[in-house]
């Protein structure tokens, strides 16, 4: 078989070599613009639309959850995803501990006050704060696929009420599960009284912006967001007026819609936003590789795999 490769800004001797261990019998190349040569398979992070017209691919392997980045190409272009490949995404491989721990080190710092704590320290100011009751700190998880499922457990694990929201039904053990669409009255009985929300919706054009001025609105006030997902799904303005009316006390932001954030955004001099530099679940070479080969070798045997991407619907 012939596997192909492509991933800017990395070691790319390293993960070929980690593959070839894996994939021994198979083929392997670094793709460069203008390789048109036939592929069976192809492992990419945010490829360029020219890497799809290799001749022969049979799956796409994208090495993250987010796929959104693959999809830009399809939706700007109908017809830019050959139609004999299958879009694969990584199925946790690392990445729910990581996004895990994110997450419940921005619930203890909320439920704790560290942040107002931090911004007593830049004053100069000695308070001591009452920590918010455990029992109404409610924390709503956005999106319960195989992260947020995680990463709902997790929050859950700290002793406050979690609830989740996901398009279809979800049993979670221990999590209050809601269902429906986007601004339905289920996604609004999700969102009442929640003191935390936590976004690890998939971008979809169903999903942009839908943390926005409505949503906020819906939450407890003083609430705290937190995005670990995509940028798109932040009205940004909607933030900034939520924390200066005070129907948000603070927001955690791992992503934006332009990356790296801007040196004179406005998030920048918004003291009570905390930015981290997309970098709440790494994409771990190990384990993903891992996971990749043993697909590509399920694939190879006529075996069907988890992680198919439906392009219509997004994730």
């Amino acid at each position: 078989m012939k596997i192909i490769f492509w991933f800017p800004q990395t070691d790319a001797s390293a993960w070929l070599h980690g593959l070839a261990r894996a994939l021994p019998d198979a083929a392997l190349r670094e793709w460069q613009p203008g390789d048109t040569d036939p592929a069976d398979y192809a492992v990419v992070w945010h490829p360029p639309r020219e890497l799809f017209g290799v001749p022969g691919l049979r799956a796409i392997f994208n090495l993250g959850a987010g796929v959104d980045a693959i999809l830009a190409h399809e939706h700007e272009r109908p017809g830019t995803l050959p139609g004999t490949a299958m879009l694969v995404r990584l199925e946790d491989s690392g990445m729910g501990r990581q996004m895990s721990e994110y997450v419940q080190h921005a619930v203890l710092r909320y439920l704790r006050r560290f942040d107002e704590y931090a911004l007593a320290q830049a004053r100069r100011e000695w308070h001591v704060l009452a920590p918010h009751p455990h029992e109404t700190f409610t924390v709503g998880v956005l999106g319960l696929g195989v992260l947020g499922a995680q990463v709902a457990q997790a929050v859950a694990a700290l002793g406050v009420p979690v609830r989740g929201f996901s398009r279809s039904m979800k049993t979670i053990e221990g999590i209050e599960t809601y269902s429906g669409e986007l601004h339905g009255e289920q996604f609004d009985a999700f969102l009442d009284g929640v003191k935390l929300l936590v976004n690890l919706l998939p971008a979809t054009p169903d999903t942009e912006s839908v943390l926005n001025a409505r949503t906020f609105g819906k939450l407890s006030r003083g609430a705290y967001l937190v995005n670990v997902a995509r940028g798109t799904h932040l009205d940004e303005q909607d933030l900034l007026d939520a924390l200066a009316s005070g129907t948000l006390a603070a927001a955690t932001l791992d992503v934006f819609r332009e990356e790296p954030l801007a040196p004179d955004h406005p998030f920048w001099r918004e003291p009570r936003i905390t930015i981290t530099p997309h970098s709440s679940a790494l994409t771990l070479r190990d384990e993903a590789i891992s996971q990749v080969a043993d697909k590509i070798g399920a694939l190879a045997r006529g075996e069907t795999v988890s992680g198919v991407v439906h392009v219509g619907r997004g994730y």
